[in-house]
């Protein structure tokens, strides 16, 4: 079993930076490919990113490509999203999870742990 927390989330205006965390516990992270999602009210949940635990591998969305940096710290059992020029489209609750291999992966479905989210508001 794995808990996954995030934090970060806050409220920025258009252009500005955030950087979210999500810390695991239960089980090392190391062996775990990781992603973060979004979800904004009456949507889908949507792949923003996701890296993997060998290589740390890394994909984004085309709508995040470029601004979104992940990054992972398995000593500290810790994976980032860096999230730079932020637009208020960007505005959504985001959600960390994880998934023991596999590789890359971009479905909600591929994914076994999910964090409780962190909300993210862009304002204009």
């Amino acid at each position: 079993q794995v808990q996954l927390v995030e934090s970060g989330g806050g409220l920025v205006q258009a252009g500005g930076p955030l950087r979210l965390s999500c810390v695991a516990s239960g089980r090392t992270l190391s062996r775990y490919d990781l992603g973060w999602f979004r979800q904004t009210p009456g949507k889908k949940r949507e792949f923003v990113a996701c890296i993997t635990w060998s290589r740390s591998w890394t994909r984004y969305a085309d709508s995040v490509k470029g601004r979104f940096t992940l990054s992972r710290d398995n000593a500290k059992n810790t994976v980032y999203l860096q999230m730079n020029s932020l637009k208020p489209e960007d505005t959504a609750v985001y959600y960390c999870a994880s998934k023991e291999g596999g590789g890359l992966g971009y479905g909600v479905g591929e994914y076994d742990y999910w964090g409780q989210g962190t909300q993210v508001t862009v304002s204009s």
